[in-house]
């Protein structure tokens, strides 16, 4: 059975940075592609970055240079860097998990999901 579980998300001042964690379990997180998507209140949960099976990251536009995302495989983990952090970050953020690696920026194409964790940007 997967489960995708995140972490690392709180308060933080605007122009200051949170690494997220995403934790796998039930599968490897090399032989798969793993995304970041962000949902903030009020709004459609909307796609933040993406990393394929061999390391190749693709993100957002509006996050480029202020998003990393990376994947440790000996902790099975995947994470996401934000720097530079506004309260237009402000927003739950989820890690899912795409099967066949042909999501990137679509979520229909991540089959499973985790609980999210909230990021909170204050100005």
């Amino acid at each position: 059975q997967v489960h995708v579980v995140e972490s690392g998300g709180g308060f933080v001042q605007a122009g200051g940075s949170l690494r997220l964690s995403c934790i796998a379990s039930g599968l490897t997180v090399t032989n798969y592609a793993m995304g970041w998507f962000r949902q903030a209140p009020g709004k459609e949960r909307e796609f933040v970055a993406a990393i394929s099976w061999s390391g190749r990251t693709y993100y957002k536009d509006s996050v480029k240079g202020q998003a990393t995302i990376s994947r440790d495989n000996a902790e099975n983990a995947v994470y996401l860097q934000m720097n530079s952090l506004k309260p237009a970050d402000t927003a739950v953020y989820y890690c899912a998990v795409d099967l066949t690696g042909t999501g990137w920026e679509n979520e229909r194409g991540y089959s499973y999901w985790g609980q999210g964790t909230q990021v909170t940007v204050s100005s």
